[in-house]
């Protein structure tokens, strides 16, 4: 007697076999951060839904930050965190926290995709000459050692993803000079899928995504068109943190990436619910050249 959960399971593999199909070879770049990198069993599940989109045949890169346990270890040290416009104003001290953070961040995702089975390589913006950047002076600002991303050398990633092997990248990079600046993780994501030209690019965040109405939190908008995003900041429908993010995420679009997926990393396996079912649980956008999968009702 075949039971319904059984019936249920094999529903959701038929349902996610086109997706398979579709997205095979595809790269895809994760930024991962927010409060699903505290939580162990979060964290967990995240790499385990990234193995698993290695296992059946995508190219994943992961770029991860930190920021939560920086400020942490920060505050440990008797300095108090500042930021400017989002960015970390990172002084000496704060960019030699950030590596060490940010390192050992990078071995436990690495030592977690190993355990899971998949072959896994953590570097930094340094390593392989992948990120070169400038100092960053928003609006004339002097905010320390924090780079602004400004070349892109794909050739380590390359290798490593050709080679079978899941890239693991924290922002730390250098400049010219071989000066250390600590990256903002999404720029830095950014920089590389559009470098990489990913088909996808994905935000893992404490946001479900783009919402229809600011003040309902299940009005979640599954799919939108870059223009149509950016009718929505000048509407005024999305305003406030969410305004740079969708920012990057338009920039993204139009420098040739055709998906970029805003998700709620505190969602288990989020990853598998966006990319293998007809809805999805967050928000994508879409460059023009891209259809949508659902349409909303």
């Amino acid at each position: 007697m075949v039971s319904q959960e059984d019936l249920t399971k094999t529903k959701v593999l038929v349902e996610a076999l086109p997706y398979i199909q579709r997205f095979r070879d595809n790269i895809i770049v994760v930024k991962y951060g927010g409060s699903a990198m505290k939580d162990e069993e979060l964290q967990y599940h995240v790499i385990e839904d990234i193995v698993l989109l290695k296992l059946i045949g995508m190219r994943p890169i992961i770029v991860h930050g930190g920021g939560k346990e920086i400020s942490k270890w920060v505050a440990k040290t008797g300095i108090e965190p500042h930021f400017y416009n989002g960015l970390r104003i990172t002084d000496a001290d704060t960019l030699e926290i950030a590596k060490m953070v940010l390192g050992k961040v990078n071995s436990d995702l690495v030592s977690m995709a190993e355990a899971m089975g998949a072959d896994a390589v953590g570097i930094s913006g340094i390593d392989g000459g992948l990120l070169t950047v400038e100092k960053a002076m928003p609006d004339g600002k002097d905010i320390g050692f924090v780079g602004n991303v400004t070349q892109v050398d794909t050739k380590v990633l390359h290798d490593l993803v050709s080679n079978d092997f899941i890239p693991v990248v924290y922002p730390i990079a250098a400049d010219e000079n071989g000066q250390a600046y600590n990256v903002n993780a999404d720029h830095a994501a950014s920089a590389i899928a559009e470098a990489v030209h990913a088909d996808k690019l994905v935000y893992l965040s404490d946001i479900r995504g783009v919402y229809e109405d600011p003040d309902d939190p299940d009005s979640v908008i599954s799919e939108l068109y870059a223009r149509e995003a950016e009718q929505f900041i000048q509407n005024g429908i999305v305003t406030g943190g969410m305004v740079p993010k969708i920012e990057n995420c338009v920039d993204a679009v139009k420098n040739g990436v055709k998906r970029v997926h805003i998700l709620d990393g505190r969602v288990p396996h989020s990853l598998i619910l966006e990319f293998f079912t007809n809805r999805g649980v967050g928000t994508a956008i879409l460059s023009d050249s891209e259809r949508r999968y659902y349409k909303e009702k």
